[in-house]
């Protein structure tokens, strides 16, 4: 028994009267054995079994070296009016939900030097008039969440002597912390190795990472796809795929009713690798990038028409696009299409009048596999991967671009995608043979921070989703990798593999918010397209 335990325990005895000491029998019942009792008091001691037969009024019950096994709900609620309940040096283990219901006028609860692994998160309920507990010196590793709601009128905690292990289970008690107006004993943690015989109370709750997230699978999208891009349209979310196989542009949209997404339009596209859309206004253009047949600009005028082919784009540019981005251009919007064809160019469209036009011719000959549009010291920029050179890159200047420096030590890109985090530009580079790379811009060039084994890989996209800055290593004969960035450490570290399902030959992601849900759409060129649900997960629960 705690000191402080005893004090108050023959402060009540003395409070008693002058007939404590002379064994006294209740009205009703006797006293069990095992025990002494007094007018207003119990001592029990070796009791194999919880006593009962006491008198309704007890005021103060002691249980020592009983053989209980575990406080079940409702263990006293024939002794209603107690204020002081103790237990000491017991065998029992467990402490489950309202195990002290009934016990609304209890001041004193002191449960101490007992065999305690688990107490459960409402076995302290309806406690309302408990100023001083006591939960020293037991074997609690950790304490649920939510345990104290309910107790405003503690003055006197006192949680020292156990092995508390100092994770995110403990995170809720040290943010308890510093909002109670009461005395706390907090002790020491037991574990892990870094914080052994570290004091709780000098424990920063900021330094905890308690935070998970995981992605699910959720829905199957048939036909193969080369491409994902999201995009917002009168105010909803929309996907699009492009799906070379089936030769068309496939439009997705979200269905209230079946909680499930649904095809909501669609363009044919033979050959298609790219659908990338473009909205202004209540007006929706879709660029179908095509292997063969020429590339074309599609519109709809209006959310209540059908989307209808407007234009054909740079017929003897465009000879075998491969990638299509938008960008914005002096206030305009442009497409910039690369062209892995030995005779073709990847050309600049911007938009001159109703249509789309060539503004500039970009890196002839040099069979471009990517393009990627960003902003770089506060300029546009654009970072173009072929299959004969290493990244290039240009900037906008004087109403073109402009070539400003390419990227070293990297050979064989395929792709190139970038983030922003910190402050920070970072560049993600896809390699099919050999590693994938991470740069970060400093301010002149792209300079290298890890590589990552990435053999048969078409994409390594960054995506931020809520408040996770993730990026996703697609391989043709691997699961994908599910990266998530450290703003600590200023690196990308594995989160999650991506299935089951597997993705087969994944070669864009994109994601998309709505009704207070995230999804992942991964588009797979030799298999379906398949949407996984992002969720939350917080490990201090």
């Amino acid at each position: 028994m705690g000191r402080s335990g005893l004090l108050l325990l023959l402060l009540l005895l003395l409070l008693a009267g002058p007939g404590v000491g002379v064994a006294w029998r209740p009205p009703k019942g006797k006293c069990p054995p095992r025990c002494s009792c007094s007018k207003d008091s119990a001592l029990c001691e070796g009791s194999q079994d919880l006593p009962e037969s006491f008198s309704p009024t007890l005021l103060s019950l002691s249980l020592v070296r009983t053989g209980v096994t575990q406080l079940k709900a409702g263990s006293f609620l024939r002794v209603p009016s107690l204020h002081l309940l103790l237990f000491t040096s017991n065998s029992f283990s467990v402490i489950e939900d309202d195990a002290f219901a009934g016990l609304s006028h209890l001041q004193y609860l002191f449960i101490e030097d007992n065999e305690i692994g688990s107490i459960s998160k409402n076995a302290l309920r309806g406690l309302r008039s408990l100023t001083h507990l006591s939960l020293a010196n037991n074997h609690l590793e950790v304490l649920p969440r939510f345990l104290f709601r309910g107790l405003e009128t503690l003055t006197h905690v006192d949680l020292r002597g156990n092995p508390f292990q100092c994770d995110c289970r403990i995170l809720w008690l040290l943010q308890w912390l510093p909002t109670v107006n009461a005395s706390v004993g907090t002790g020491t943690c037991a574990g892990p190795a870094a914080l052994t015989h570290m004091q709780l109370r000098h424990l920063d709750p900021k330094t905890f990472k308690c935070r998970a997230i995981e992605l699910s699978w959720f829905q199957m999208v048939g036909e193969s796809a080369l491409s994902v891009e999201a995009f917002s349209y009168q105010g909803e979310p929309h996907i699009i795929l492009a799906q070379p196989f089936a030769g068309r542009c496939l439009i997705l949209s979200w269905d209230y009713g079946l909680q499930r997404f649904r095809t909501e339009d669609e363009l044919p596209a033979p050959s298609v690798v790219s659908c990338k859309p473009l909205v202004l206004g209540p007006r929706l253009f879709v660029l179908a990038a095509r292997l063969w047949g020429g590339s074309q600009l599609w519109a709809r005028p209006g959310p209540d028409l059908r989307l209808a082919p407007m234009q054909a784009l740079a017929p003897r540019r465009l000879l075998r696009p491969n990638d299509a981005e938008l960008l914005w251009l002096d206030g305009q919007p442009c497409f910039v299409v690369a062209d892995a064809s030995k005779a073709g160019s990847t050309t600049l469209l911007c938009r001159d009048g109703p249509g789309f036009y060539p503004r500039q011719s970009l890196h002839a000959w040099h069979r471009d596999t990517d393009a990627e549009a960003l902003e770089l010291d506060g300029r546009p920029h654009l970072l173009l991967a072929s299959a004969s050179q290493r990244p290039v890159l240009f900037h906008w200047f004087g109403g073109r671009f402009e070539r400003r420096t390419d990227i070293p030590e990297a050979e064989d890109v395929y792709a190139t995608r970038h983030f922003q985090a910190g402050g920070d530009v970072f560049l993600c580079l896809t390699r099919y043979i050999g590693d994938s790379m991470v740069m970060r811009w400093d301010g002149s060039m792209f300079r290298l921070l890890h590589q990552l084994p990435s053999r048969g890989a078409h994409v390594f996209q960054p995506l931020l989703i809520a408040r996770d800055q993730l990026a996703i290593l697609g391989s043709d004969f691997a699961f994908s990798q599910v990266l998530r960035f450290d703003p600590d450490k200023g690196l990308l570290e594995p989160l999650q593999e991506l299935g089951p399902p597997a993705l087969v030959a994944p070669r864009a992601f994109a994601h998309v918010t709505l009704a207070g849900r995230r999804f992942l759409f991964a588009a797979c060129f030799k298999g379906p397209t398949q949407i996984y649900q992002h969720h939350e997960l917080d490990l201090s629960a």
